[in-house]
């Protein structure tokens, strides 16, 4: 593996850790499977550095990345799954309980009540910020779609917070 040339890019990558821990944790839930998951991100980063091309968003590339893997690994549980059990129970990771409930919490409570494709857009956009356009490029698809994937998470989180989300009629 031969190093990227361009050390301002390696303090950009290691400055987007943060960032890239967020969104793996929006994808996956659990602490240790998302560092997992920006770990394995970063390595393949550095791993195609000569790929990046200079000037574009180092941002969007590593969320691309983060993206691709955390799909790339869906699958390959949804087959070994299958492979191993017919039908034996998943362990599902478990939150503490926590006492007086703040709004981040019930926030991120609803979030996870969105279908999986609203929810990644609204994390990208609204949570680390980045443009429908970025947004788009990292989800490959068109910036109009990532766009209307947007507005109908903000209108399902809303009418989830207030308590009048039907999954079936919207």
């Amino acid at each position: 593996m031969k190093p990227h040339p361009d050390e301002d890019w390696r303090r950009d990558v290691a400055g987007l850790l943060p960032e890239l821990r967020a969104f793996a944790r929006f994808l996956v839930r659990a602490g240790g499977e998302a560092d997992d998951l920006v770990q394995e991100t970063v390595l393949r980063a550095l791993a195609a550095s000569s790929q990046y091309q200079p000037g574009t968003s180092v941002k969007a590339w590593l969320f691309t990345i983060l993206r691709n893997l955390f799909y790339e690994q869906q699958r390959r549980k949804r087959r070994e799954v299958r492979a191993l059990s017919a039908g034996l129970p998943r362990d599902e990771a478990v939150r503490p309980a926590q006492h007086g409930q703040t709004d981040l919490a019930d926030l991120q409570i609803l979030l996870w009540q969105l279908p999986p494709l609203l929810r990644e857009a609204l994390v990208l956009v609204g949570a680390q910020g980045l443009s429908h356009e970025e947004a788009a490029v990292i989800c490959a698809v068109p910036v109009g779609t990532m766009k209307a994937r947007v507005s109908r998470a903000r209108r399902q989180l809303a009418r989830l917070a207030d308590g009048h989300f039907d999954p079936a009629g919207d």
